[in-house]
């Protein structure tokens, strides 16, 4: 668990960076190489927050935004279902893809919010080829892609929670690593302690691994689930974020075959703050109209589900902000009194 806090994330150097680029692809090299960049052990807090406390009854909503291609208009966006809490996934910063904005700051600052960004990677190269098109760069001023939290009141406390510190995408052994789009890091969480009239809760965005069978995301949740043990014991919890659940299992894409959810289930969560429905479509970046899959999710703890729904990343002009849909929900706190 990380509670690093940074106003800036610093860069990474070219002496660090030529040790990535020349390390050997293993598990060891890369945990060596996570604690000789500071940007990856750190949480980044911007932003100002329009309120002291939430309500009782507080939104929240979830949205992989597949880089954060169109920040304002996304912020522009949600809108629709007035967040008060908004868990994002696969937000750029300093990327050449996304003008080398810092689309995070960019979303809060729209609407108002505070931020808490974490690095889920750091890219060594401009990503895709359909990624490369948006470039008009040939480097990336910073090349960090990750999650974050926008919330409408300040933080009380914030955490990291990296669930994977072997490499999966970089080290050979895992069979994820891509030659083509190097990249130090793994899938990660941040965690934020948020006040409510009827006291604490702890809201979470996440993202787990794609590139892997269901029992390496039932490990990732697991990891997670007791890390929130140590990090808000009993306090009332959200989870949200691209789970990536079937994603390995084309062509139906069968979520129900996931081990994660009567893991949370078994800790006391319940997955009813998700609607029902799939939450992917074909976008600017993944242009695959026969991936259909519900990926997103909502699991909460000590909190009582008053609605739910998704909005879809379509604009009124038929526009694609993202491959994901937004989950959203409404929650209740119970009076603890």
């Amino acid at each position: 668990m990380i509670t690093n806090i940074v106003s800036s994330l610093p860069p990474v150097s070219d002496d660090v960076r030529d040790r990535i680029l020349a390390a050997p692809r293993t598990a060891e090299a890369h945990r060596a190489l996570m604690a000789q960049t500071p940007a990856m052990n750190a949480v980044q807090l911007g932003g100002n927050a329009t309120r002291d406390v939430l309500g009782a009854r507080f939104s929240a909503a979830a949205w992989n935004v597949e880089r954060c291609l169109f920040p304002e208009e996304s912020a522009a966006h949600l809108a629709a279902v007035t967040p008060d809490i908004v868990l994002l996934s696969e937000v750029d910063h300093g990327m050449s893809r996304t003008g080398q904005r810092h689309t995070t700051a960019e979303m809060a600052d729209k609407l108002g919010m505070a931020y808490a960004f974490g690095v889920e990677f750091h890219e060594l190269d401009l990503g895709g080829p359909t990624e490369r098109a948006f470039c008009k760069d040939d480097f990336n001023t910073l090349g960090w892609h990750g999650n974050a939290i926008l919330s409408s009141v300040p933080f009380k406390r914030v955490a990291m929670i990296r669930l994977d510190d072997h490499g999966h995408w970089f080290a050979a052994e895992s069979g994820a690593s891509d030659p083509q789009q190097p990249r130090l890091g793994g899938r990660m969480a941040i965690a934020a302690e948020v006040a409510t009239e009827n006291g604490p809760v702890c809201v979470v965005s996440t993202h787990l691994e794609s590139n892997a069978a269901a029992a390496h995301r039932h490990a990732q949740f697991q990891l997670l689930l007791d890390t929130l043990d140590e990090f808000a014991p009993g306090m009332p919890g959200l989870i949200g974020g691209d789970l990536n659940t079937g994603n390995h299992l084309p062509p139906d894409f069968d979520w129900r075959r996931e081990t994660l959810f009567a893991l949370a289930e078994q800790r006391g969560f319940s997955w009813e703050f998700t609607t029902e429905g799939h939450t992917t479509r074909p976008s600017l970046i993944t242009p695959h109209p026969d991936r259909v899959m519900k990926l997103d999710w909502f699991a909460g703890k000590g909190l009582i589900c008053r609605d739910r729904g998704l909005l879809s990343s379509l604009t009124a002009d038929a526009k694609p902000l993202s491959d994901h849909d937004c989950v959203w929900c409404a929650v209740e706190v119970p009076d603890a009194g």
